[in-house]
């Protein structure tokens, strides 16, 4: 983790933690996940805001809130994403009762507005991915990440909730570092 701190502080201006807008937690509660800094500094609001992200911001809601090729990213960015070594972090959200280590990906508020507007029929999905806590890593990340679009990835979390046992977590949490090795599948 000291390693990718001073990589991030020794190539790009700014933080070495993202500033991440707001997730939906647990009974909808929404908090801040910690994160690893990928992106330039205001990534979020400057792809909301800055007219030179307009295009960027409309694929970016067509493609399930992920990007093949972002333009944000810093090059240190491109490695700790591809092996999921920004995520390690939410440790401290973990230990503040906001995460979990295994449970479905947090989503941000806007993303669960819009996609259920393009997929209406995965509405009722959405009780059973907020009634446990967000996870680290899961199912989806375990099953597919970037390559899954938001209505098959609510159906894994959702799947995930109900199904929730200690067997299914040792099974996510045995194929998540050979994930994080690959570095397949990531936006």
């Amino acid at each position: 983790m000291v390693v990718t701190a001073l990589l991030i502080k020794m190539t790009s201006r700014g933080s070495i933690f993202a500033d991440t807008p707001p997730r939906v937690g647990k009974d909808h509660k929404l908090f801040y996940p910690c994160k690893f800094r990928s992106m330039i500094l205001n990534a979020h609001e400057l792809l909301r805001t800055d007219p030179k992200f307009n295009k960027l911001y409309e694929e970016y809601k067509k493609g399930s809130y992920k990007l093949k090729s972002d333009p944000r990213v810093t090059i240190v960015g491109k490695y700790i994403r591809k092996h999921s070594i920004d995520e390690i972090p939410q440790l401290i959200n973990v230990l503040r009762g906001e995460m979990s280590i295994v449970g479905p990906r947090p989503y941000y508020q806007d993303e669960i507005e819009q996609q259920l507007r393009k997929y209406k029929s995965k509405k009722k999905f959405l009780k059973d991915v907020l009634s446990v806590k967000p996870g680290i890593t899961g199912l989806w990340q375990v099953s597919g990440r970037s390559s899954i679009n938001f209505d098959k990835r609510i159906e894994l979390d959702a799947y995930y909730s109900k199904k929730k046992s200690l067997i299914l977590d040792f099974i996510i949490l045995f194929k998540t570092p050979w994930v994080m090795i690959s570095g397949k599948n990531t936006a």
